[in-house]
């Protein structure tokens, strides 16, 4: 039987690029108070996309501007997700072509994520600040499997980045390659990788190289979401930029520059603010509608 209920516009963004081929596209539902939890997986399967954002009226005692607060849920195509970094963009560049640039107050699973959108030079530019983050040891065994899911031999690891899970809304497994040449390989055993991410709550692997003292190249395995490789990811950026300070390899305040989605023909430009003293890591980024 038909489904008899209007459904809401889904809208599409791409996020970190101002191209609508580059960065990372998002689903994005502006008006998703009608929808279930069954309607939200339902159409994120249907876009196909890594993330859809749907927003609603903001939980009760949320703190911010009259008009700018919304409870923001996410879902890839095969489950919900405690936050998404690039379609957290994507739904503040979507609000701020029909309110204004400003600030906004998003109520996602992971905890309450301020976002600022300016424009420069003629284009919007997203600024989502992080949950406090948190940086843990792998166990020897996890990352053993890790790196035989991946298919990568322990000598290709940087030295000079230790394994690390890091969180700054999500979880995420951070491995450094000693080559940009080891990077670009990327050919993984989804189901194993998988499999290993769900027993540790990974929502993706963020796999870096570094080429300069605040350039990096990261590329990110999200099997767990239905997608091989997520093209940019502002969660896993965040999740980088607690990572790297806390292991001192970066300045307590430093803005770095990741580089994503090269090796997938979608480039995209993630930078990542860390400021002294605060240990919520700032992600910014652009974005353009598709279509």
């Amino acid at each position: 039987m038909t489904d008899p209920r209007p459904w809401p516009e889904v809208l599409r963004y791409t996020a970190f690029s101002t191209d609508p081929d580059g960065g990372n596209p998002a689903g994005v539902v502006l008006d998703a108070a009608s929808l279930t939890e069954s309607d939200m997986l339902a159409i994120a399967a249907e876009l196909g996309y890594s993330e859809t954002a749907f927003l609603t009226a903001p939980p009760e005692g949320l703190a911010g501007p009259a008009g700018r607060a919304f409870r923001v849920r996410y879902f890839s195509p095969k489950a919900e997700v405690s936050f998404c970094g690039h379609a957290t963009i994507a739904a503040a560049l979507a609000l701020a072509e029909r309110i204004g640039p400003g600030e906004l107050v998003f109520a996602t699973q992971a905890g309450t994520v301020p976002v600022a959108v300016t424009e420069e030079e003629g284009r919007l530019r997203a600024t989502l600040t992080s949950v406090e983050p948190q940086v843990e040891p792998i166990g020897a065994a996890d990352l053993d499997e890790a790196l035989a899911a991946l298919g990568w031999p322990a000598a290709d690891l940087d030295p000079a980045f230790p394994p690390r899970i890091a969180f700054a809304g999500a979880r995420h497994l951070v491995l450094a390659a000693a080559t940009r040449e080891r990077l670009a390989k990327l050919d993984y055993d989804f189901p194993r990788l998988s499999a290993l991410m769900r027993r540790l709550e990974l929502t993706t692997v963020q796999l870096v190289w570094r080429e300069s003292a605040t350039v990096f190249h990261v590329r990110d395995p999200f099997p767990v979401g239905g997608v091989v490789e997520d093209p940019a990811t502002g969660a896993a950026a965040a999740a980088f930029g607690a990572y790297a300070r806390q292991l001192g390899l970066v300045p307590e305040e430093a803005r770095l520059t990741l580089y994503q989605g090269e090796d997938l023909g979608r480039p995209g430009e993630l930078r990542v603010t860390l400021r002294a003293g605060e240990p919520r890591v700032r992600v910014s980024g652009a974005g353009v509608r598709i279509g």
